[in-house]
């Protein structure tokens, strides 16, 4: 039982053996708690692996990452932002969210730099929010409403481009194992958005080409 210890007074030899026990059982009980958290990261990453293979649509995917992510980290709310450039510079559009109502004062493009959605683009790191003050955001449910806790703003990568920002807010802090959780994952959000973006891509291209062929066709049949 890894949640007990020794507690008795005791000297000498005897003394030593139980810090020595007591020692084993805290360095068990570390190594128990590691193992486990490894296999939680690892199940999880393999599970959004497989939710993801094969999608095709891009709004499908954000709205599924959301759904399964958030309760996954214990978030009560998420948006995703997904990054058309314009002019050839970085704008995020609101594509998705969880348990999110839209608000007149907020937002819903960023570009690079603008707000800590943008901040990411330039930074290309997580950044995340403890002690949020109180009217900041508020998580509401059909029972009431509350401030978060915690807020984690996450850019997905690919090859050093920002592709997408995912943002999660919850009542609890984000763990270590959570954080690394999320760090993992975007590197895997990233690699299905740019293959989802080459499918969108060549699909597009072959419409034009058979719109092509067929106005060729037809000036044929004129002819």
């Amino acid at each position: 039982d890894l949640t007990r210890s020794i507690t008795v007074e005791a000297q000498g030899e005897v003394a030593a053996l139980k810090d020595n026990i007591n020692e084993m059982i805290r360095n068990l009980k570390d190594t128990t708690r590691k193992n486990t958290e490894q296999d939680w990261l690892k199940t999880n990453l393999a599970r959004f692996t497989r939710l993801l293979q094969g999608q095709r649509d891009l709004l499908t995917v954000s709205k599924l990452i959301l759904s399964e992510l958030a309760p996954l980290v214990r978030a009560q709310h998420g948006v995703f932002f997904i990054n058309e450039p314009e002019d050839e510079e970085p704008l995020l559009k609101l594509l998705a969210s969880y348990g999110y109502r839209e608000r007149r004062n907020l937002s819903n493009r960023f570009r690079a730099g603008e707000g800590l959605v943008g901040q990411v683009v330039i930074e290309k790191d997580r950044i995340l929010l403890t002690d949020v003050p109180t009217d900041y955001i508020r998580i509401s449910s059909g029972l009431g409403e509350a401030t978060p806790l915690n807020i984690v703003v996450l850019p997905v990568l690919f090859e050093g481009e920002v592709k997408a920002v995912i943002e999660l807010a919850s009542f609890h802090r984000f763990s270590e194992v959570h954080l690394t959780f999320l760090d993992q994952l975007t590197e895997s959000i990233g690699i299905v958005l740019n293959t989802l973006g080459a499918t969108m891509r060549t699909e597009q291209l072959l419409k034009q080409s058979q719109a092509l062929t067929e106005e060729l066709q037809d000036r044929k049949s004129v002819v």
